[in-house]
């Protein structure tokens, strides 16, 4: 690497973790007055209080992974235009997970003393196995993304910084660690603002780069034009084909406003003022970003002129971008922009996976036993359950896999399998029964996991639309064949609906 062991390259980076974790611990000293009975709702949900800002910014950060700001702008790099779609995509599904999930949610959440989507899945459909399959498939997937995040990371610190792999993956993953164990969801939050603002500045930087290396964007649109006129296709040569925009939008689109990462952004804000502001915010900003970062992807084709297999893959694009059109010193802060995808990613997936742990099994389970443990246990335990998580997935990464886009999307996919049709019909459909929500939830994920190891597609189109179309056959099914719910739990559910 041109800035192998790049010093300058790696300050910024200390500073930005060493803030994240500063944060972390700011927010646990402000909170540990007030746990007391409510320690619970404060370290995984932010005791119901985020505002509309704050809500919208953690809300765009479960959006913007590494793989979003590494492998989605390096397919751009390869496919063009048709690329942008994807972006307009995940601005949809932002509002459409505020709009559909957010207001329901937190009012279902408030009602039931609810912390986790768990908590209103066992509500629902008043049935302690489904919660805890629930929690094992979060848990399961979560740790997917989390190995993805991970590797992403430190992939980029190593090709920017000229560092090793391992010395990123310790610092930002230790980084990441500490913060969300010591500060919960509050840190989260107050980390992902921070992380979503700096991704912003991050993108404005690379592509004003981008430009002035490839001579303004009029010289790299002709360059584009003239060596790579497939790129302006909607198809791309081939390289895009109708298949691939139907799976996208399935996968990275409307199905994501089922992910529990998302949805429980609902069960965490103040108001409905907050809400609407956050819609707002968050379908500008994630449209800014997501779009940004496409565009990049693609105006980088006009700097970088060999093919795909001289940069090492789609993976590697984004990375090598910036070590060509940055100047030295400023490589470091470029870099952060993507690596606080990835930090706020993990964050926020640690923090979901932890409360399915200690919330959806373990104090449930205690409560049916009469018992009630103590605020200091329940702390202990909690942040002991988020760092052997994070620890885990660290352990890991350590032999990383390749191609993170591929594992982010497989994760994506069998949460979205597990959970889209339960919460959308259980949420929102009076019939949905326990029996339909079991064999969806079970039966569809896995379908998708058989089908995504033995390499079965349907017309070539990604194993989503297999998984989804099954669990939603299962879900009918099991409704149509099952016990109706108990009334008591539909009129709690369903107050103002006569019976169908």
């Amino acid at each position: 690497m041109s800035n192998g062991g790049n010093l300058a390259a790696l300050l910024p980076l200390l500073i930005f973790m060493a803030v994240m974790i500063g944060i972390g611990f700011y927010v646990r000293q402000v909170q540990a007055r007030g746990f007391g009975k409510n320690f619970v709702q404060q370290y995984f949900i932010g005791n119901h209080d985020l505002g509309g800002f704050v809500l919208a910014m953690t809300t765009v950060a479960t959006y913007s992974s590494v793989s979003s700001f590494v492998g989605g702008p390096g397919m751009a790099w390869q496919i063009g235009f048709g690329w942008i779609y994807m972006a307009v995509v995940q601005v949809t599904a932002i509002f459409l997970v505020l709009g559909i999930f957010g207001k329901r949610v937190a009012l279902l959440s408030r009602k039931f003393d609810a912390v986790t989507v768990v908590d209103i899945i066992r509500e629902r459909f008043q049935s302690d196995g489904l919660a805890s399959m629930a929690a094992f498939i979060i848990v399961l997937f979560f740790c997917a993304t989390m190995t993805a995040q991970f590797v992403g990371g430190a992939k980029l610190f190593a090709a920017v910084t000229g560092y090793s792999y391992e010395m990123g993956l310790l610092l930002f993953g230790l980084a990441v660690v500490v913060y969300t164990t010591v500060g919960g969801f509050r840190a989260v939050a107050l980390t992902d603002t921070c992380c979503a603002l700096i991704m912003m500045v991050g993108i404005v930087l690379l592509l004003y780069h981008v430009l002035l290396a490839g001579g303004g964007y009029s010289n790299l649109m002709a360059n584009l034009h003239l060596n790579h006129p497939e790129m302006f296709e909607p198809f791309s040569g081939g390289h895009m084909p109708a298949g691939l925009y139907l799976t996208q939008w399935i996968l990275v689109g409307i199905c994501t406003i089922a992910l529990p990462q998302s949805v429980v952004r609902g069960i965490s804000y103040k108001d409905t003022a907050s809400l609407h502001k956050a819609m707002l915010i968050g379908t500008v900003v994630v449209g800014f970003m997501n779009i940004g970062i496409n565009f990049t992807g693609i105006l980088a084709h006009g700097v970088l002129t060999g093919d795909l297999a001289s940069y090492g893959g789609v993976d590697n694009i984004i990375p090598k971008t910036i070590v060509t059109v940055m100047p030295p010193a400023l490589v470091g802060l470029a870099i952060i922009g993507p690596l606080a995808a990835s930090i706020s990613t993990i964050s926020g997936l640690l923090i979901v996976a932890s409360s399915a742990i200690i919330k959806d099994v373990y104090l449930h389970q205690q409560h049916k036993k009469g018992r009630e443990p103590g605020t200091k246990q329940l702390r202990l335990l909690s942040m002991l359950a988020t760092a052997v998580i994070g620890v885990v997935v660290f352990i890991i990464a350590l032999t990383p896999p390749s191609l993170i886009w591929i594992i982010n999307m497989f994760a994506f996919g069998g949460l979205e399998t597990a959970f889209f049709w339960m919460l959308l019909l259980g949420l929102f459909w009076r019939r949905a029964n326990k029996l339909g929500a079991i064999l969806s939830m079970g039966g569809g994920t896995v379908v998708y996991c058989l089908t995504q190891g033995m390499g079965f597609k349907v017309m070539g189109l990604h194993q989503i639309t297999i998984g989804i179309t099954a669990s939603l056959l299962f879900f009918l099914l099991g409704t149509y064949l099952g016990k109706p719910q108990d009334e008591r739990v539909l009129n709690e559910f369903f107050p103002h609906r006569k019976n169908e």
